[in-house]
């Protein structure tokens, strides 16, 4: 029955918020369009603010239902949360609905994050908030997010296994990420 838990996370977390609202709204595709990825910003890039809270809101609640519906039925089992949470979030990475190709996870992060700790993950919004709002560039402060999140876990929850599992989730943030990281070191980052 556990892994059920783990197999609805990966299922959900495939859903493509970013591809279901633009076909609903009668939006270019995002993986067709702008950066080719299927997440929030490049949906604001390419379709405006409506469609991209949308897919923002969207891509966080996923994450967010599949741990919490979990710690609703089993409790805090912290090794099937994390399996659960890894779960919903390679789902928005490697989504079986779209051939595999999904976007880059900050939000889905977020919100498995807040199921599994609030207070980590208001320490991550307010991170991610004062490198956008200083530099300007969404894919930093992802970046600075995704290195900072494990301490955060480390310190702030003090749980050995979320903070393994928050090392993972990052490593696959920054991969992800790894276009960005070459325009943000040549400044064509925008």
């Amino acid at each position: 029955m556990s892994f059920g838990f783990v197999i609805f996370a990966y299922l959900l977390g495939s859903i493509s918020t970013a591809v279901v609202t633009c076909k609903v709204m009668g939006l270019p595709d995002p993986r067709t369009a702008g950066s080719h990825n299927p997440g929030a910003t490049n949906v604001y890039q390419t379709a405006g603010k409506k469609a991209a809270i949308i897919t923002l809101v969207g891509d966080l609640v996923k994450g967010l239902i599949s741990v919490a519906i979990a710690r609703l039925v089993v409790g805090s089992d912290e090794v099937l949360l994390s399996l659960v949470a890894l779960s919903a979030f390679f789902g928005h990475l490697y989504p079986i609905y779209f051939g595999f190709k999904g976007g880059k996870g900050v939000a889905t992060a977020l919100g498995v994050i807040i199921g599994l700790n609030p207070f980590v993950a208001l320490a991550v919004l307010l991170s991610w908030l004062v490198v956008f709002y200083a530099f300007k560039l969404s894919s930093l402060a992802a970046l600075v997010t995704a290195i900072v999140t494990p301490l955060y876990f480390y310190i702030m929850d003090g749980s050995l296994v979320y903070t393994v599992m928050s090392v993972v989730m990052s490593l696959f943030l920054i991969v992800s990420h790894r276009s960005n990281i070459v325009k943000i070191l040549d400044g064509t980052e925008d």
